[in-house]
């Protein structure tokens, strides 16, 4: 057990976006309101994004910019993971946006943000 703990706090940014991935998914399965729903997904959002950047982090180099000539690689870290966090990012900030409409939407309809309310008055105005 002791080296359990002693790999956590070693471990502790892979940790952290464990927690922050695993309090989104039980925010976005347990809640039934559209905004919780929407916050659940940005924390998991948020852990993916540390937990990429944390893999993408090399302890003693430098940022992948060529100063005075010196390409050696072992030098810099790897660029992949920063620009696909940056990029999950932009992506991550339009998917909140396209949601939030939505659910402004679904409110001025429905006058509620409760998922199964909303699928409820949905199929009775359908039926």
């Amino acid at each position: 057990m002791p080296e359990l703990l002693k790999n956590l706090f070693t471990n502790y940014y892979e940790t952290a976006a464990v927690v922050l991935f695993g309090i989104g998914f039980t925010t976005l399965l347990m809640h039934r309101n559209l905004l919780k729903k929407i916050i659940g997904l940005n924390f998991m959002d948020s852990g993916l994004y540390l937990f990429l950047a944390a893999k993408g982090y090399i302890a003693g180099r430098l940022a992948p910019i060529i100063t005075n000539g010196d390409t050696d690689p072992e030098k810099y870290i790897n660029p992949i993971p920063t620009g696909l966090v940056l990029t999950g990012i932009v992506v991550s900030v339009s998917v909140t946006a396209f949601l939030l409409a939505l659910t402004c939407r679904l409110y001025d309809k429905f006058h509620t943000l409760d998922i199964d309310e909303i699928t409820y008055l949905a199929r009775k105005e359908r039926d």
